[in-house]
């Protein structure tokens, strides 16, 4: 998608003295069925400019064939369109020497607020029939703090989201009504192998939400 360049400059200005490097569109048709929104890009997706084209992509894809979903009929976007990085000095396995990386981390909520404009603007363009977050950085991002999403996965709500306030300085309940379905994070089977049955459990809510959609 591309956004006015106006959207654009008030972003990197919002983000200045973040951790942020690179910046990735979000990706997809204008009025589709489904909208994935997820955390932030990662390295892969700031030089490809693919949003989750990792090893997260591959679960995500996977998951999408399931139910009949396409990068091409699906729009994917973050809550945050730069990487967010961490800087950490550390001894090298291989060669014992000294050396400085620059990890990936989860975006903080400054930064989340940063981006907060380009997600507003998205919402009003593409105009999602359902949305799907993808693990709690989305999930809150739309609906607050209190939502966890170990404990709201695969609950629809229908209602208000966030969006900013006229000052941009914080969030208000938006005027319009959406459906929104939280999902845990396509890597959280990375990490917790128990959650593989859930996880393909609520996509398959989801799978039959749409097709309520269309009939």
């Amino acid at each position: 998608m591309e956004y006015p360049k106006e959207l654009v400059d008030l972003v990197a200005t919002r983000s200045e003295g973040f951790q942020l490097e690179g910046f990735m569109a979000g990706q997809g048709p204008r009025h589709p069925k489904l909208m994935l929104l997820g955390e932030a890009p990662g390295r892969n997706e700031v030089v490809n400019h693919i949003p989750f084209s990792g090893a997260a992509g591959k679960e995500l894809i996977q998951a999408m064939t399931a139910i009949g979903l396409t990068r091409e009929n699906t729009y994917i976007t973050s809550a945050v369109r730069s990487r967010p990085y961490k800087i950490v000095e550390r001894i090298n396995k291989r060669t014992k020497e000294p050396e400085t990386v620059y990890p990936n981390r989860t975006p903080t909520k400054k930064e989340i607020l940063a981006h907060a404009p380009i997600l507003d603007y998205e919402l009003s363009v593409i105009q999602p029939t359902i949305i799907a977050t993808l693990g709690n950085i989305g999930l809150q991002r739309l609906l607050g703090p209190k939502w966890q999403i170990s404990e709201r996965h695969g609950d629809v709500y229908r209602g208000p989201v966030l969006e900013l306030t006229a000052d941009q300085n914080n969030y208000q309940q938006s005027k319009q009504a959406y459906t929104v379905l939280p999902l845990f994070h396509p890597a959280a089977v990375f990490y917790n192998r128990k959650l593989s049955e859930t996880i393909t459990e609520d996509w398959a809510l989801l799978g039959n939400l749409l097709e309520k959609e269309e009939k």
